[in-house]
Parts: structure tokens; sequence; C-alpha cells
């Protein structure tokens, strides 16, 4: 008789009734409250394959034996699996031996946060919360998402990313009074299926057909056409990518120039405004930042750009969105600044469906109403140690300790890690330059990770704990809308995985910090402590949740929506433009900063006190561009949560011959012949990468898009001479900070060529199975 079970599970995606049978997952179904749920759910069903899980402890085997010169081995070597004592006996020595010889500044916690949509199985805040316990260690800061924007917009609103894009303007406002919307990068739908806790009812597909029932006028300018939606019917306007600013720039200047910048508006909630318009006007350097300049940088007729400045000055609620992939590239801050000084040149911040949106068409940005109160969580305590770097910067860490580096202000000496601790997450898939990571990977005495899956990181690996996955733990799932959800256990460890708190609890045994990592509590009383702090929290703020035990046994998401009490004007930019002397925003001046003074006394060349337009190293504008013409942009993948589950059926199937798919213009291809379908070498003299293509007039001329989340599968070298086989973009990426002030990534400023490949190329299960 065959073992079923069928129970609710959280993922960053939604909510999923799965079913096993013996293990084996054979149904997936999306919770009835969800109106459009997210087809990633289907990867569930390869959740369990034995080809890529990893079923016990490893050990590289060059590091077992203590060879000399083990490092240079890692990510060639061969695993030799061990028991769980001895693992954990290795990994606390090794974590002791780095403490006492170096100090806890020599580790590293490396963790992404996205391995778990649980409060409580959170691979972060577990991973950095037993490193607290044993004194600290190097920690990150920012995310590779919206590094640039995280440090800028503080700067000139004086809130955090994550409350500018939440509040300052939200679709359901949008379809009742915008009547044009000019998106700089599009309105992407497809990244509004993954949140951080992730969703209860996936809203996206009804706000854009309402929006486009409304008839508001979208204009999106972006490479890339499905960068809106088609029901949208949006006017596209082609560009050449990260020209994004002098664009704004030069609408900003017919604005000023035809007395169509509301200057009454400028005068009463901005500061540094007549500064900011000597570099408009040419006054401080000489340029006059016009269409015809605009034109002659970003590919757009001039006429075109004039014809947006008109449109924008005669609409009665006009709307500035920003993709988070603008700020993703040099000089990544510039676009989200320049955005929100075109909005209040405009006077239309503050109003009902106008102003700016930043991270827009990202992770729900503008889609959700949030909870009035704190969900309750795992706590990861105080970091003893105050030494942190840019989350993009890690390459840098590791090959040069005692280097000195610049961030918000700030001169800094980057540590010397001898220890990288990595858990809930895939550098080697987020990262830029992986040949130079990998070369950076080499240096540290030890590298353990904590991993279900044999990814790239856990190739790169030391020590290999195997954690199970959320289909094997219990957890509770608070919605980054108003759901809160039961997430149960439907499948048994997969081999002798353990969840990542049973990993720290060995760990902290051997380190003589056990009761005080996990305070005598197993798994289900933290979920329970988790959800009574949830419990507290919302009964302050006047919302009613069931008893843990009516919740936990009925194992459906629970809506809050109907206690909450939602204000349309309760929040920070409405009551700062309500009156602007009383709610002052939390800036130097308590104003819009289109000038800072701040920024301007870091004495930055890459980032001066006011939006510039700066020339980059790596656009179709650049000396570059005549040995590498083509400029590739790299998304977030449709089917899948970044490189989560890329093994999965539902992720191979849109992949050409096993190879993630690049899309390129036919022009593009016919100048170098390629056809659909065949197979291409994508290169410069970073790296090199196999995809296969596929030809579209829906790409511009000059660009190619090659979606990330691939598992990273190189050939043994490093450098120009490397061919990565799976069409992982970031062999080709630059690693270098957006500029001196946040020090982000810059994926997106990309140069390359491609050709089509004629040597061998080989199959690719065969190489991410092989052991």
């Amino acid at each position: 008789m065959k073992n079923s079970k069928k129970e609710l599970v959280g993922t960053h995606w939604g909510a999923y009734w799965v079913e096993t049978e013996d293990g084996a997952v054979v149904g997936v179904e999306p919770s009835q409250n969800d109106s459009n749920p997210s087809p990633i759910g289907n990867l569930l069903y390869d959740a369990k394959d034995s080809d890529y899980r990893i079923s016990q402890p490893m050990v590289r085997s060059g590091y077992l034996k203590g060879d000399s010169n083990n490092r240079q081995s890692r990510g060639m070597d061969s695993f030799v699996p061990v028991s769980w004592d001895k693992a954990l006996d290795l990994g606390s020595s090794s974590i002791k031996k780095v403490k006492e010889k170096y100090g806890n500044s020599a580790i590293f916690g490396g963790s992404y946060g996205w391995s778990s949509a649980g409060r409580f199985h959170h691979a972060q805040s577990q991973v950095h919360r037993f490193l607290n316990r044993i004194g600290g260690y190097t920690a990150s800061v920012n995310t590779y998402s919206h590094a640039a924007a995280e440090v800028i917009i503080p700067h000139v609103l004086g809130v955090d990313l994550a409350t500018a894009g939440d509040y300052l303007v939200k679709y359901d406002e949008i379809v009742k009074h915008c009547d044009l919307c000019i998106s700089f990068g599009g309105i992407g739908n497809f990244n509004n299926q993954v949140l951080s806790g992730g969703l209860g009812d996936h809203r996206d597909k009804t706000t854009f057909e309402n929006l486009s029932i409304a008839g508001t006028e979208v204009i999106s300018i972006s490479p890339f056409r499905p960068d809106s939606p088609p029901n949208l019917k949006a006017e596209w306007i082609t560009a050449k990518p990260c020209t994004d600013v002098a664009i704004m720039l030069a609408i900003a200047h017919h604005l000023e120039t035809s007395d169509s910048a509301d200057q009454d508006f400028i005068n009463r909630y901005t500061v540094g405004y007549d500064e900011f318009k000597k570099y408009l006007l040419g006054h401080s350097d000489n340029v006059v930042k016009d269409a015809d300049w605009a034109a002659s940088i970003s590919g757009i007729p001039a006429s075109d750009i004039e014809r947006l400045a008109d449109k924008l000055t005669s609409a009665v609620c006009p709307l500035i969105t920003i993709s988070p992939s603008l700020q993703r590239a040099e000089h990544g801050e510039q676009p989200f600044w320049m955005a929100v000084v075109l909005a209040a040149m405009l006077g239309s911040i503050g109003k009902p469906g106008g102003g700016v949106g930043l991270k827009w068409g990202s992770n729900g940005v503008g889609l959700y109403h949030k909870v009035p109160f704190k969900w309750g969580r795992f706590p990861q305590g105080k970091n003893p140690i105050s030494e942190s770097i840019p989350v993009a910067r890690i390459a840098d860490m590791l090959l040069n300790p005692g280097g000195t580096y610049t961030y918000n202000g700030e001169n800094r000496t980057y540590p010397d890690i001898q220890l990288v601790y990595w858990a809930g997450g895939n550098p080697f898939h987020h990262h830029q330059d992986l040949n130079k990571l990998r070369r950076a990977w080499r240096e540290p005495e030890t590298v353990i990770v904590n991993e279900s899956v044999w990814s790239a990181t856990a190739r790169h690996a030391d020590i290999v704990f195997p954690a199970n996955t959320f289909l094997e733990r219990n957890d509770i799932v608070c919605r980054s809308d108003s759901y809160i959800s039961p997430s149960k256990q439907v499948s048994e460890n997969f081999g002798e995985s353990r969840s990542d708190y049973e990993i720290f609890c060995g760990l902290s045994e051997r380190l003589g910090v056990l009761n005080e990592f996990s305070e005598g509590r197993d798994e289900m009383e933290w979920v329970e402590a988790i959800y009574h702090e949830s419990f507290d929290n919302a009964e302050k703020a006047g919302i009613k949740l069931p008893t843990f035990e009516d919740f936990w046994e009925k194992g459906d998401p629970v809506n809050l929506e109907s206690q909450m009490k939602i204000s349309k004007r309760d929040n920070f930019i409405a009551r700062f433009i309500d009156d602007p002397n009383r709610n002052q925003l939390r800036t130097p001046s308590g104003k819009i900063e289109i000038f800072s003074s701040n920024i301007d006394s870091f004495g930055y060349t890459d980032c001066l006190g006011h939006p510039v337009w700066f020339e980059k190293s790596e656009w179709l504008g650049a000396q570059r561009a005549a040995h590498y013409p083509l400029h590739m942009i790299s998304p977030q993948p449709h089917n899948r949560l970044h490189s989560q589950f890329d093994f999965g059926d539902f992720s191979r199937k849109d992949k050409t011959n096993g190879r993630e798919t690049v899309t390129l213009n036919p022009e593009d291809a016919h100048i170098r012949g390629i056809t659909s379908g065949m197979l291409v070498r994508i290169f410069n003299d970073r790296g090199a990468c196999l995809a296969g293509a596929h030809l579209s007039d829906h790409i511009m001329q000059g660009v190619i898009r090659l979606p990330t989340g691939a598992w990273y599968c190189p050939n043994e070298f490093d450098g120009p001479d490397s061919l990565e086989y799976h069409g992982n973009p970031n062999v080709l990426t630059v690693d270098k900070g957006t500029s001196s002030l946040s020090q982000g990534p810059s994926a997106h400023s990309c140069l390359v060529d491609i050709e089509p490949y004629k040597g061998h190329a080989p199959e690719i299960h065969e190489l991410l199975t092989k052991r």
C-alpha cells in the first residue's frame, strides 16, 4: 500500500497543495485563494530528483587529505561521503581554528535568503544567528537586486527603498487617476510572481487588465517589447541600454526651457534645483542637455523625446516608473535619482496615481497593501563584529585582503577572510564575472556550504552539509500581501539530509553554544513561538489571528485584508505633501533633495551632488563596442526563481537543446550567419558561454537577451579561454561597483559578441550529475 500525503506548502511564488506518494511528488495544486497562481509551482515535481539532490555529508577529497595546495582544486575535485559526526567535527574544528588564529572577522557569513519563504527555516536568519552566537562574522549589506537604489534613495527621499517603492504610488490609484505612464525599463509582469514571503493571491493579472480597461496611456522605453504586458498595448520605444538618464535629462531640459516645470512644487518641496539647473542648461559643463544631445546618446529621435516631454506636460496625472534593472548598471544610482527629479519638475509626486514608481514591475511593488504590524521571526541576534562589505564586492574582498574602497561616504578596508560559510543561496548564479569569483573562491582556508542540491556553490565547497527543502519540514509563511499560512512537511528527508536548524544545532553543540542557539526549542516549538509573536503584534494593531491550534489544524491560508484599515493618504509622502513643514522628510534639508550636499561632500567623481549622465565604459556608444558590438541584458528568468530547480522539467522546457536560450534581432543574426535554434558562443574578454539562439523582432538591433539562472557549468579554464556550457550570462558580466557611493552590481553594463559554435558541446545533464 502506497504511503500518500497531501499538505499545504509555502513557497516564494505562492502556496500549493502538494501530494506525495512514497515521498515522490505526484500532485501540485495552487491554493484556491490564488486568482492567478504562478506556474513555477510545477518545478516542485522534480524537488526529489536523486540526480541532483545531496543525500549525505560530503567533503572535498583534497581538503580531506590536507593537500598543501588543495584550495586550487575547489570546483574540480571529487567529493567523499562521510558520516554526520565526521562532517560536523570537521566543520566545527575548522571554525574554531579560524576564530583562534584570525578572529571572527575572518569568517564571512554568506546567505541570500531565498531558499525558503518560511519565517523559521530562513537560511539567512539561521546562519547569522549561529555565527552571532560564536562571536560574530563579517556581513554583507544591500542586495544584488537593488543595491544602487537602496543607497541613493535615502539620500534623496529620506526613507529606505522598500518604503519608497511601496508607498509613492499604488496600482489601484493608477487605474483611477493616471492618464499617462512612461515606463523606463518597462513594467515586466513575470517578476511579480515571486516575493520574499510569497503571495496568497497573485493580483497582477487583474490589475494590468484594469489598467488597460481604464485607458491609461503607457509608453515603454526598453530594448525588449515584452517588458510590458501585451494587454497594456503600450507604445514601444527602443533606446540604447543604459541611456535612460540622458533621455530623462532631455525631457527635463524641455520642461525647463518651455516654462513647463512646476516651479511652485519645486520651491515648496525640494532643495537644490538651481544647482541642478546649471548642469541641465550647460552652464556648469558647457553641454546643453537638450533633445538633440540625448538623441545622439540614446538613439531615440529628438522629436520623440520632445513629444514625450509635451505629453507629460499636458497629462493631468503623469507617472514615471523605473524598473530595478536600470540600477544594476554602471552609475546605477542616477536613473532612480533622476526619475524623482523629473517627477518633481512635473509636480506630480504625491498625487494619487501619479509621481514616480520605483522598483516597478518587480516583487509586487505597488500591488499589495502590507499588514500594519511586524510578523514574528527567528531572531538573528546582534553581530559583535561591525565589519561588513557591500554584497556585490565578495570577489574583491577575497582577492584583496587589506585593500581599500569607498562606500556611502566611508573609506573602508577589506577584511582577511579565511572561512566562508554559505547557506541559502548560490553566488555562482548571481555574482558577476564568475571566472573572477572562481579564482577568489580559492583564497580562504575553508568553504562550508549548507545545500540541498549539487549547485555550483556546493561543488566549490570543502564541506557540504545536505540540507532538506521546504517540502521536508514544517514552517509558518507570512506573506508579502495580507496572508499567513502554515507550510507543512509533506515528504520525508531526502537521504540523510537535515534542516539548517539541525545542522547548526550540531555545530553549536560542538562549539559549546547549543543552549544559546536553540534556547532548548525544537522545530515546532519555534514555529509556534514565531506565530505567537505575530499574534501579539497583530492584536496590538487591532487585527485578530486564529489560535495557533486552529491555524495549524485547519491548514488553510488566512487572509487578514478584511480587518485592515487601509487609508490611501496615510503614508510618508502623502503627509509630506499635505504639510511639508510639519511632516519633513528624513533628509538633511527635510525636503526632496535634487541636490544633495551630503553626497557632494563625499567628493566622488562618479556620483556628484545631483543627477548626472556619465559616459559608460560598456554601452553601445563606448569605444569597446568596436570589439564587442552587442549589448547583453540578463534579466530574471520567467520560469524559476533565480537558479532554483533549474534542473526541473518546467525550467528545461524553455531551453534550446538543453542550454539557456538567447534572444537576438534577426538582423544581428543574419550578419553573423546565425539561424534560430543554432548553438552559439557568446563571448568577450572575460569569458564565453554557449546558448541556443532564438530570433525575434521584439528585441532591438544591437541587443541580446540571456536570462540568468542556468547552473554554472564551466570547463577547466579561467578567463577569456574559459567556456561555460550551459548559458550562464555572469561569465560575461563585469564585476565592478556601480559607483563609489553604493558599489552595487553592474550586470547590465555588458558588451559581447556572438557567433555560431562549431566545436564539441558536452551534454549538460552528464556534466551536472558527474561527481
